[in-house]
């Protein structure tokens, strides 16, 4: 019976023994509860020990072994368990290539991987990282298309091709799509300055020559700004980077200077008073920084003053909250001290043929606000 089942081994299947078959089964078998215990036992402890350190490189190099790293392990065992066999040339031709390609591509995709998620680190230590997260879409496929370009020549070289020529070939087509795409590209390169330079992000307001609006999206191509009146306005980010582009967003405080006017009547203790009032006036409000108030100069038809002060604040209707505050308490006290703002007027000489004396007449004209202008 025993030298039966000898026999019975020694038999001979495609150029392999039933034994060969038996022992590449259990070797294959052997390797993966190996791979399987490094995975449940080892990287799970090398998992809680890098959760403990301060760099997140080693949590994403581990995130990537886990995820595609050991799905390369069990290729490898059952590609090394099957290279034991006496296989036709034509079949280990194609085992070879094929166990290259797919260990390349998980190769390439752990590079891909760890590449994102140290990025999306860098990003979220940043101002509002959440929304810039949304940006490496863009980034990533250009980086993408290197990775896999480079990943793709070593595959080819690996299996025997000649890559000079492949690349000599990519050279001269480069050169022709550069030459006939140079506005995107342009843009492309211009994209990666305002990822990496960072003049405006999603979420800042700016004004770009006589437009402005909210920045929504920040494309490989474009940028796509939603604008006060709601429409939305696409620049190409080339027009953005060679643009002069006002960033409110980042305004820590705003300057304001606005002017009024009052009559000539005036008294010189009233004119010397304003001065302080107005200053109280501005001191008064919350959020705010006095810097002057003058009497600047004679006008045609007002004693002009001009006031400078901050708003603490970079939200615009903070401002307009403060300036309306101001300019209704300016009117009520010049109510009280008997101040009048300027308006323009005309005076007319008439002449009295018989008594020759001139007689003076002013004339009626509505009354005009303070001009207030914030610079």
């Amino acid at each position: 019976m025993f030298e039966n089942f000898t026999v019975q081994l020694d038999r001979v299947y495609f150029r392999n023994t039933v034994l060969d078959y038996l022992l590449v089964a259990g070797g294959i078998l052997f390797g993966i509860l190996l791979v399987y215990i490094f995975k449940r036992f080892v990287l799970k402890n090398i998992k809680r020990l890098s959760g403990n350190t301060e760099t997140k490189i080693d949590d994403y190099l581990v995130h990537g072994l886990d995820r595609y790293g050991i799905p390369a392990l069990y290729l490898m065992v059952v590609y090394l368990g099957i290279s034991y066999l006496r296989l036709a040339p034509r079949f280990s031709r194609i085992l070879d290539v094929a166990v290259t390609v797919v260990v390349t591509y998980l190769i390439l995709r752990v590079v891909s991987s760890v590449i994102l998620l140290l990025l999306q680190s860098f990003v979220r230590k940043q101002e509002r990282g959440e929304e810039k997260v949304k940006q490496l879409g863009g980034l990533m496929i250009v980086l993408n298309v290197f990775i896999w370009g480079i990943g793709l020549l070593f595959l080819f070289d690996n299996l025997g091709y000649n890559v000079t020529t492949v690349i000599a070939g990519l050279g001269i087509g480069g050169v022709a799509i550069a030459l006939a795409s140079q506005n995107i590209l342009g843009d492309l390169f211009n994209y990666f300055v305002i990822f990496f330079d960072r003049p405006f992000e999603t979420g800042d307001f700016i004004i770009v020559d006589n437009k402005m609006g909210t920045v929504d999206y920040i494309g490989v191509k474009s940028t796509q700004i939603k604008s006060l009146t709601g429409e939305q306005l696409i620049f190409s980010n080339s027009d953005l980077t060679g643009s002069r582009i006002h960033n409110y967003k980042r305004m820590e405080k705003r300057r304001i200077i606005f002017k009024f006017g009052v009559v000539y009547q005036t008294s010189l203790d009233n004119l010397k008073k304003i001065p302080d009032l107005v200053k109280n006036l501005i001191l008064s409000q919350e959020n705010t920084s006095f810097d002057r108030a003058h009497f600047a100069a004679y006008g045609d038809s007002s004693l002009d003053f001009e006031v400078v002060y901050h708003v603490l604040s970079a939200d615009y209707t903070v401002y307009m909250d403060i300036q309306q505050t101001i300019n209704f308490r300016l009117f009520e006290e010049f109510q009280k001290m008997g101040v009048e703002f300027a308006y323009p007027t005309r005076t007319l000489y008439v002449v009295d043929q018989k008594k020759e004396e001139p007689e003076e007449k002013e004339s009626d004209a509505p009354e005009i606000q303070a001009i207030i202008k914030p610079e």
